[in-house]
């Protein structure tokens, strides 16, 4: 059972590495909870300290999540049609990797304010704010999913001894 508990988290931590592109799965959230399946495991004790806090940032980041796309459209004078065209442009990109992730949100937000507005000059800059945005969001994801994962590695062999 404990050695299930462990597959599950590390699955849970892979998962929210991947939830940093996917806009469906909150990355470290979900990366939070394999912190959690593996302090239910006998062989790993994480502190109540530690789980808070890692919960608290997991929290924060996904609350910039939404704020920092939010600022890089405003900023280039984007819309909300903007925004929404980028997670549209993100989801049909996940379809055509490696490149789909990066290109479809430009060219999503890009038809987003066009349909918004005629202007393509307006339309390019503001589909370049949130394009900026929707890769900062996504960057800030990723590292934190990636120090929780190297967490993850850092308690599992600090423990090891209970393990073999």
């Amino acid at each position: 059972m404990e050695l299930f508990l462990v597959i599950v988290a590390f699955l849970l931590m892979l998962l929210g590495i991947l939830g940093s592109f996917l806009p469906v799965i909150p990355g470290p959230l979900t990366s939070w909870a394999g912190f959690l399946v593996l302090h239910l495991t006998k062989g790993v004790q994480l502190s109540n300290t530690f789980l808070i806090v890692t919960l608290i940032v997991a929290v924060f980041i996904y609350v910039l999540d939404y704020i920092i796309p939010a600022i890089g459209t405003k900023r280039f004078g984007g819309s909300k049609a903007g925004m929404i065209g980028t997670t549209l442009g993100l989801l049909v990109g996940l379809f055509f990797p490696p490149f789909g992730i990066i290109i479809g949100p430009f060219i999503g937000a890009l038809v987003g304010e066009m349909i918004h507005r005629n202007d393509t000059g307006k339309a390019l800059k503001a589909a370049f704010g949130s394009f900026l945005g929707f890769i900062a969001s996504t960057f800030l994801k990723f590292i934190v999913a990636i120090i929780f994962l190297g967490f993850f590695i850092v308690k599992l062999s600090e423990h090891n001894a209970n393990w073999f």
